[in-house]
């Protein structure tokens, strides 16, 4: 018998990997052990800083902005957590906001400039709508997850001692994302926004669910955020790790799906997700490269664009195509 390589991986608790954490389905000529890190962005900093995993869940603009500082690991074409972003910016009533050009000159909060959401509304805001997004003051408060990755000049910290919820109320944010882009300092809990939202902060695109359906069927564009990541070092002395990871994870992800669509599956995320098929086809969680070509360009092009990464990023240095 062969033996297999002992692999750990720090992955979040998903409906669609459900079955690779119980062992249900496994990984073939690996002996994984499954680390459970809560909540799993505490994974991320682990990684990025320490490589602390041979396999690991990354928000996919903290893995670019890595790997363009020379992150020895890769990220393979797994994508285990899906969501559309023109919604979740919310802004004060007051604050004369109603297009996103009118953001330019205000302040808007952020928990770090690098969180996935917000890249990718940025992205959206800039490119759909023509904002300039150096002309906002992007305020946060919390750390970035890359160390190396300096701030532009127009992105500020909150005054110690003051989140961001703190802020908006005060009338000192214009606007604000909600949601875990917008909590309040690492591990904080997300009550505050409750509480924002509920004072009847709009959002800043009332119509979001319509305009994220237009914008996929005419970009093809899906915003991915957990993407899987392995060591360079596993991969150069076990190159077939890869598509051993590739297949069991759809694996799992297809058992998922058989209870997505019997209606079995049926938690507030499975429901999301279904809704999601309507837009996107019947898997909403597509892996591979083809199927996720425009959406990886766009990330990459967008994150050059905010300031994020140094330098361009060829799709090739970003990814390994493990069905090649």
């Amino acid at each position: 018998m062969v033996k297999k390589v002992h692999l750990t991986l720090a992955i979040a608790d998903y409906p669609h990997t459900a079955a690779l954490l119980d062992g249900s389905i496994e990984i073939e000529g690996v002996d994984a052990e499954f680390v459970r890190v809560t909540p799993q962005i505490a994974a991320f900093r682990r990684m990025v800083r320490q490589v602390e995993f041979d396999v690991c869940e990354l928000a996919p603009t903290t893995y670019i902005i890595a790997r363009a500082y020379g992150a020895p690991f890769v990220a393979l074409p797994i994508f285990v957590f899906r969501k559309f972003h023109h919604g979740g910016l919310l802004v004060r009533p007051d604050s004369g906001i109603s297009h996103p050009r009118d953001l330019e000159g205000k302040k808007v909060g952020v928990r770090a400039y690098s969180v996935t959401t917000g890249v990718w509304t940025r992205g959206i805001l800039m490119d759909e709508f023509g904002l300039d997004s150096s002309k906002v003051t992007w305020v946060v408060d919390d750390e970035e997850h890359v160390t190396q990755m300096p701030l532009p000049s127009n992105v500020i910290h909150a005054p110690d001692g003051q989140s961001l919820v703190d802020m908006i109320q005060r009338g000192e944010l214009a606007a604000g994302f909600d949601g875990n882009a917008g909590i309040g300092r690492a591990g904080a809990p997300t009550g505050g926004w409750s509480q924002v939202e509920s004072q009847g902060y709009p959002d800043l695109f009332p119509n979001a669910p319509e305009l994220e359906a237009e914008w996929f069927r005419r970009t093809g564009i899906y915003p991915m955020h957990g993407t899987i990541v392995v060591r360079d070092s596993v991969l150069a002395a076990h190159p077939w790790v890869a598509r051993s990871l590739y297949d069991a994870f759809e694996a799992a992800k297809q058992l998922w799906l058989k209870r997505l669509k019997s209606g079995e599956a049926n938690t507030a995320l499975d429901q999301r997700y279904r809704a999601l098929a309507g837009i996107v086809g019947d898997d909403p969680l597509p892996f591979g490269m083809a199927a996720n070509m425009p959406t990886i360009r766009a990330l990459e092009d967008t994150a050059f664009k905010q300031g994020l990464s140094p330098r361009r990023m060829a799709v090739e240095e970003l990814f390994v195509d493990p069905l090649k």
